[in-house]
């Protein structure tokens, strides 16, 4: 067993999706431990000023044994400037695989909502991503160190971290509090409803609702089909373009043919600006790079221009289709032009990246090797491909390869069943006060909840909706579809707010 994760690694037989917004099969350990302190004033991608202090929580490390009593900080984040104290309400955010200042600064909805509710903003980091590291620059330094990053120990920090708030801040002690998280976040949110529906402060009870937004909680073994998620992916591109689904189906063979001598390889490099020429051994992972820069704009295909995973133009995946416009008889060069031209809408719509670094496909504000032991332990979340139903080479989803290729990383096994058994599978009917959202273009939704299943466990779809694009900010090119939704989901917040003041 290796000491350090420090391997850049493509794997045979994983086919893991980062679940907030992209697609990987390379990481490497970065350390990113910031050091971010007080108040923070910070314009989003949209212009607008937000501010909000940056705090810590000693949390333990362990929140379910004895015998490991140490502590670290967990960073979290707080807005008061429209907290109506006394009562008001708190929109919690549960932290995803990240940094939580990425998620804070993207996640505009709960700042366009907090005057109207008169809500504090509190954004949590989650446990071994950011700066929430438990045992600091040890934390990656092999599995024993990783063992304490799970999702019950993260709701958990987030369960202890909101009775504190209650219990400290002057006013919150009576505050309804509603979590909010998007892609993992939002499972985590929906989760947090499920195993903490109250807070308890004294002799208070104060219920918590959730808004779960491309949660896919239903993306496990046995629950949903494993083409599920790519044959969106598909779809996407076959509505936005003529022949552009088809034409990406077809390009893996001409790179087969192209990479197969050496000048071909030489071509490829040139035309594709790469940074490192390819080699005979890296067309594979040429390939599943291309793979996970199809899947990015699936998930990023917003109604206007963003910057998000990488700065893109307004519906990208229709400008990404004009380039594959082409015929069955053009040759395998003239295909894989039009391949290398889409692929640069995603890498280079500015014009100023000099060249592609195949390693690298979107923010590194995202904790890839976090996310990938998480894959490996309980987030056991099956992919495949057909190549028929989708636009992707035929791939098999293979447990037993899956779970060897994580016990010669981490030394660990994936436990199939767990996340089933821990949060219910499709049986959640006894639980209440959640909403599920999803996007029609999100390839995500193909293991979320799409169905309302009570009054109470409420589904919104949106047809025109990418990954979470209800938690952005409000644009002038957002569908009537996505306005629609956020009112809904507000008028659920003040219900719920309306419900938690009449409590006894």
């Amino acid at each position: 067993m290796r000491s350090e994760f420090s391997t850049v690694f493509r794997p045979a037989h994983m086919s893991i999706v980062l679940l907030s917004f992209f697609c990987f099969n390379v990481f490497a350990l970065k350390s990113q431990l910031l050091s971010r302190r007080g108040v923070l004033d910070f314009t989003s991608e949209k212009g607008v000023a937000i501010t909000y202090k940056t705090l810590y929580y000693e949390q333990k490390i362990d929140h379910f044994g004895f015998l490991e009593d140490g502590t670290f900080k967990q960073r979290y984040l707080v807005s008061e400037q429209h907290w109506l104290h006394k009562g008001g309400p708190i929109l919690f955010y549960t932290g995803n695989e990240g940094d939580i200042t990425w998620f804070c600064n993207n996640t505009g909805f709960m700042w366009d909502v907090a005057e109207e509710l008169g809500a504090m903003l509190v954004f949590a980091e989650h446990r071994y991503y950011g700066e929430s590291m438990p045992f600091g620059v040890d934390s990656y330094s092999d599995s024993k160190h990783l063992n304490y990053l799970t999702s019950e120990q993260a709701l958990a920090d987030f369960a202890v971290l909101i009775r504190e708030l209650k219990r400290t801040v002057v006013g919150a002690e009576e505050s309804p509090v509603i979590a909010i998280g998007g892609s993992y976040g939002g499972m985590l949110s929906a989760w947090m409803r499920m195993k903490y529906p109250n807070v308890v402060v004294g002799f208070l009870v104060v219920y918590s609702r959730a808004l779960a937004a491309s949660a896919p909680i239903w993306q496990f073994p046995n629950m949903v089909p494993c083409g599920n998620f790519y044959k969106i992916v598909t779809e996407d591109f076959a509505r936005s373009g003529l022949k552009c689904d088809v034409n990406i189906r077809r390009s893996w063979k001409a790179i087969d043919n192209i990479s197969s001598t050496d000048d071909g390889l030489q071509w490829l490099s040139r035309e594709f600006s790469l940074c490192f020429p390819l080699k005979k051994q890296d067309s594979a992972g040429f390939k599943s790079w291309l793979q996970e820069t199809w899947v990015n704009l699936a998930m990023v295909d917003y109604p206007y221009e963003a910057n998000f995973l990488q700065p893109l133009p307004r519906w990208p995946i229709q400008v990404v289709c004009k380039y594959l416009h082409l015929d069955a008889t053009v040759s395998d060069y003239q295909l894989l032009q039009g391949i290398s031209q889409a692929v640069k809408v995603y890498y280079n719509y500015t014009g100023n990246t000099a060249c592609l670094n195949t390693s690298q496909t979107a923010t590194g504000n995202l904790g890839l090797i976090g996310w990938y032991y998480q894959a490996c332990t309980e987030m056991v979340m099956p992919m495949c491909t057909d190549g028929v139903q989708d636009m992707f080479e035929p791939q098999e989803w293979n447990f037993q390869a899956f779970s060897d290729e994580c016990n010669n990383l981490f030394g660990v096994r994936p436990r199939l069943d767990w996340a089933h058994i821990v949060y219910g599978g499709f049986d959640i009917s006894s639980h209440s006060n959640i909403v599920f959202s999803n996007g029609g273009l999100d390839p995500w939704s193909g293991g979320g909840v799409t169905q309302s299943i009570s009054a109470s466990l409420v589904a919104i779809v949106i047809p025109d909706g990418a990954h979470h694009l209800d938690l952005r900010f409000n644009n002038e090119y957002d569908p009537q579809s996505v306005l629609s939704a956020r009112a809904l989901e507000v008028d659920y917040f003040k219900h719920w707010i309306l419900q938690a003041k009449k409590a006894p």
